[in-house]
């Protein structure tokens, strides 16, 4: 009889022990994890989370944040670094003028042609890792007198542009300018009525400017599976774009339907 209560007090004291020691570890977790915010319920009068004295004076001890300036952008750019704001300036300047810039024509039909983007071009394979690489730009155009795509390259060392490339149906995506002069064409005709009495009914406001839409801009070319008139199938040599607008802050108002021919400087409705 007095073996077994033995036993059985031995049985007993084991559970206590493990027990014991499973609670210490749950407790130790539980030290070393941080809540965030205010999930752990405690807070102090500054409304975070509650910290250890150690923490509060370190908090304390640091300095508020400093909003540095940007550092100063130099004129010339070195190795692969992006193209300067100077270097931009430049290479459109050098790409942009004489006669090319008489003899094109930008989306308004002004004179000078439209400028699409400016990038650092690429090295050739035998110029890659070599340490006197020259920097040259790309200055992509499209001229709408005849419906070009042009890219010039400029090297920026010497001032020279190296090389032309124009291109026939190439039609990379609008820029800003063609984009909203795409919505005051579509504006101005017959088939954007419908836009203009969607945008009195959501603002109670006659719609009479670009810049009250929020507009962005897609290439469109006939054929390549999409449906449409006769009237759309010059587009692909000409710049034609559809285009999704919204009341500015405001809903959507649907234009998906209607192509405008940047070149021609006409609007089409798809069905």
């Amino acid at each position: 009889m007095g073996e077994d209560v033995r036993k059985m007090m031995h049985r007993h004291l084991g559970k206590v022990v493990a027990g014991a020691a499973v609670a210490a570890t749950a407790t130790a977790v539980m030290i070393g994890v941080t809540l965030p915010g205010s999930a752990s319920g405690k807070e102090g009068s500054g409304g975070g989370p509650q910290g250890s004295a150690a923490e509060q004076g370190q908090a304390s001890r640091q300095l508020p944040g400093v909003v540095e300036d940007a550092p100063e952008q130099g004129r010339t750019g070195t190795g692969r670094d992006p193209l300067t704001d100077d270097e931009m300036k430049r290479a459109q300047t050098l790409t942009g003028g004489g006669g090319f810039r008489l003899s094109s024509e930008d989306v308004k039909g002004a004179k000078g042609p439209e400028r699409l983007s400016t990038d650092l071009a690429e090295l050739g394979p035998d110029e890659v890792g070599a340490a006197d690489a020259p920097r040259r730009a790309e200055v992509t155009y499209y001229d709408y007198k005849d419906d070009t795509y042009v890219t010039k390259t400029v090297d920026l060392g010497s001032g020279k542009v190296t090389g032309t490339d124009t291109q026939h149906g190439v039609q990379p995506p609008p820029n800003r300018d063609e984009v909203m002069e795409a919505a005051r064409l579509l504006m101005d005709d017959k088939l954007g009525e419908g836009l203009k009495k969607d945008f009195k009914d959501a603002t109670g406001k006659a719609l009479t400017r670009p810049d009250q839409l929020t507009v962005t801009g897609f290439v469109y070319r006939a054929g390549e599976g999409n449906p449409g008139p006769a009237s759309v199938g010059d587009c692909g040599a000409h710049r034609c774009v559809r285009l999704f607008t919204r009341v500015v802050n405001g809903p959507w108002i649907d234009t998906r339907q209607l192509v405008i021919d940047l070149s021609a400087r006409k609007v089409a409705k798809l069905t």
